[in-house]
C-alpha cells in the first residue's frame, strides 16, 4: 500500500510549509526581515511502462504507467523584496532603497550584513546595531555634534557649536551579493557570506546597481499577512488531504485483512 507512504511525505512536505510560514508570520514587525518561501519536488516514480513501449506490432503505449512515490523539500528560498519604508525621525535610523545591505563586525572580527539600519550610538560615539556591533567602515559621531547628517549617497556630516558649516566625518558603504539568496541567516536579523552568495562586493549607496539611502527611515519586514495566512489556511487544507489518504489506505487495508471471514 504506497499511498501510506506517500501521503507521510505530504505531511512532512505540508509541515514544512507550515512551519516557514509561521516564521514569517511571527516576523511581520521585524525591521529589515525577509520571508522566506518553502519549495518542493517530486519524489521518483515507479515505472510499471515506459513510454513507447510496443503494444503491438504497429503500435506503442503513448503515455506509459508511471506511480509517483512522494514529495520532498528542495529549498527553502529567502525573498529579498523591499519592505515598506517607515519615518521615524531618528537621525541615526537608515534605509536602504534597493539593492544592499550594510556591514557590520562582531566581537571576534567575522563580517556580518544586515538590512536593519536602526543603528544608535556606544559609549565611543561609534555607530552600532541594537547588539552593540560596529558598522564597517566605522562611524564616529562626535559627543559635541548639535545635528548629524546622512546623505543618499552615505556621506555623514556634523554641525558643531562655534562651526558655520558641517564637518564631514565619515562614509557609509553598502554591500551586495550576486546571489543574496544564499546568504546564512544567522538570527538577529544578521547574514552571514556563503560560497554560494558570492563574494560581497562593496560601495557608495546609489552607485553601480546598489541602492540608496534614506536618513530618518527604516525598512519594515517584506512579509505580506494577507499573503501567509492564504499559505498557511492552503498548507492546512493540504495537510488534512494526506491525513486523509492515510485513514483511507489503513480502511482498504483493513478491508484486505476481513476477507477471510
Amino acid at each position: 500500500m504506497q499511498s501510506l507512504y506517500t501521503s507521510s511525505t505530504g505531511m512532512l512536505g505540508m509541515q514544512t510549509q507550515i512551519d516557514t510560514t509561521a516564521n514569517n508570520i511571527a516576523n511581520v514587525n521585524t525591521i529589515g526581515f525577509k520571508k522566506s518561501r518553502a519549495e518542493f519536488a517530486d519524489l521518483m516514480y515507479r515505472v510499471q511502462e515506459y513510454a513507447g513501449t510496443s503494444t503491438s506490432d504497429t503500435t506503442k503505449s503513448p503515455t506509459g504507467i508511471e506511480v509517483g512515490l512522494g514529495v520532498r523539500s528542495t529549498a527553502i528560498n529567502k525573498i529579498f523584496s523591499e519592505g515598506s519604508l517607515k519615518q521615524t525621525d531618528n537621525n541615526l535610523d537608515i534605509a536602504i532603497t534597493g539593492k544592499g545591505f550594510f556591514k557590520m563586525e562582531l566581537p571576534d572580527g567575522t563580517e556580518v550584513y544586515s538590512r536593519n539600519g536602526a543603528f544608535k550610538m556606544d559609549e565611543n560615539g561609534s555607530m552600532v546595531n541594537s547588539d552593540g556591533y560596529k558598522l564597517i567602515p566605522e562611524v564616529v559621531i562626535p559627543e559635541d555634534a548639535t545635528n548629524i547628517s546622512i546623505g543618499s549617497d552615505g556621506i555623514v556630516t556634523v554641525t558643531q557649536p562655534g562651526q558655520a558649516q558641517a564637518t564631514q566625518i565619515g562614509q557609509i558603504l553598502t554591500t551586495n551579493f550576486i546571489n543574496p539568496a544564499g546568504l546564512h541567516s544567522m538570527g538577529d536579523n544578521l547574514f552571514i557570506e556563503t560560497d554560494s552568495s558570492g563574494q560581497p562586493i562593496d560601495g557608495t549607496p546609489g552607485i553601480n546597481g546598489l541602492g540608496v539611502l534614506r536618513q530618518g527611515f527604516v525598512e519594515l519586514s517584506n512579509v505580506q499577512l494577507v499573503v501567509e495566512l492564504t499559505d498557511l489556511i492552503t498548507g492546512q487544507r493540504a495537510y488534512d488531504a494526506n491525513s486523509k489518504v492515510i485513514t483511507t489506505s489503513d480502511e482498504m487495508l483493513q478491508t484486505v485483512n476481513g476477507l477471510k471471514r
